[in-house]
């Protein structure tokens, strides 16, 4: 023990004497995180968009001012003909055109349908259909609202939304969770990945191997370590989300920890087999990459996994990230039971048990 505790001692003052290394581990975790928060959302806000009102009725323009004072669309253009549509898609000046055709007034005096286009760009499909919803909705209320000063029979029935949990449906309080979990993860893997391809690149290695260290324990010291710093790493993510940004935690601090700790060892293992795979540092700092773009990708985080194709769905069940995401997210803002927590963590567990003592075998094969 005495021995272990050693190596875990001298791996931590590696990371702690070098400034590069704790500026690298500190520094850029919470400038993605504040990056991530409000750079990377779904929330849609401030899109131009285009007016072509060829009519010259009251309604046309009462349906046009309901477009003017909504956060969503700024600016607001106004087009003087048919012709403008085209350029102004093209040139990405807008992401849609509302057209109101000249009989948009006479029609529905007369107590005919009336109809208005709708043109979007098409480069940008989520944010098109975002858009097309807020749209349609501003249509229908005005319809719903023309019908009830004609004092016509209109259907009795009122949509009354609800969000639990994010009640402002704010795209940062999902997002932070999240990012506790994978910036947990990045950081962890650098220090992790680091560890035996710098002793190799230093010449070090080899004194470590004539060393009274086993292999069982020099395993351990370098996998501890990357735990250590994952957790640093995780602890800081989520004061700075909580305290900085106000994203409310409603869960078990204790349980989210022990989550946590689990996750980190089984990424450590992940990291151990990419380090011996490793003969300098830069290939290490790539294996580290080239693992976390498919983990994140996969995870649920950007895309939802029911969305993935049927035959790439099992895979998931590997990646670590997926059960700490929804850990991450439901102790951040629903208070998950207990019981749902452990049905995350028991994969979780088999996980980083088969990544620790598969990285463990490996290496063990690559120093003898």
């Amino acid at each position: 023990m005495k021995r272990i505790l050693a190596l875990i001692w001298k791996e931590l003052l590696t990371v702690l004497y070098d400034r590069k290394v704790r500026i690298a581990i500190l520094v850029p975790p919470l400038i993605q995180l504040f990056i991530f928060t409000f750079a990377a959302t779904l929330d849609v806000k401030n899109v131009p968009i285009g007016i072509l009102n060829r009519d010259n009725g009251e309604h046309g323009f009462k349906l046009v001012e309901r477009f003017f004072g909504i956060e969503i669309f700024n600016p607001v253009h106004f087009l003087r003909g048919v012709e403008e549509i085209g350029p102004f898609i093209d040139r990405q000046k807008g992401l849609m055109v509302l057209s109101i055709d000249e009989q948009f007034s006479r029609n529905l005096d007369a107590g005919k349908p009336a109809s208005v286009q709708l043109i979007f760009d098409g480069r940008k499909t989520n944010t098109a259909q975002i858009v097309a919803g807020y749209t349609g909705e501003i249509v229908n209320q005005y319809n719903r609202d023309y019908l009830f000063n004609l004092n016509e029979t209109i259907q009795n029935i009122q949509l009354v939304p609800r969000t639990w949990f994010n009640p402002n449906r704010l795209y940062y309080w999902y997002n932070i969770p999240c990012l506790v979990a994978i910036l947990s993860m990045l950081t962890c893997l650098v220090v992790t990945t680091q560890s035996v391809a710098r002793e190799r690149e230093l010449g070090t290695f080899d004194q470590l191997l004539v060393s009274p260290l086993v292999p069982f324990e020099i395993l351990v010291g370098k996998t501890v370590p990357g735990i250590i710093v994952g957790m640093f790493e995780g602890t800081v993510m989520l004061v700075a989300g909580t305290l900085i940004l106000g994203v409310p935690f409603t869960g078990s601090i204790l349980m989210y920890f022990f989550s946590l700790l689990i996750f980190v060892s089984s990424i450590s293992g992940v990291g151990l087999f990419i380090s011996s795979l490793s003969a300098t540092q830069q290939q290490a700092m790539l294996g580290t990459f080239i693992f976390m773009l498919p983990a994140v990708l996969l995870s649920g985080y950007a895309t939802p996994i029911e969305n993935m194709p049927t035959w790439l769905q099992p895979v998931t069940y590997i990646i670590p990230l997926r059960y700490m995401l929804v850990i991450s997210k439901g102790l951040f803002l629903k208070a998950m039971p207990a019981r749902i927590v452990f049905e995350n963590i028991w994969p979780l567990l088999i996980i980083s048990f088969v990544n620790l003592v598969g990285a463990g075998c490996f290496f063990r094969r690559r120093i003898q």
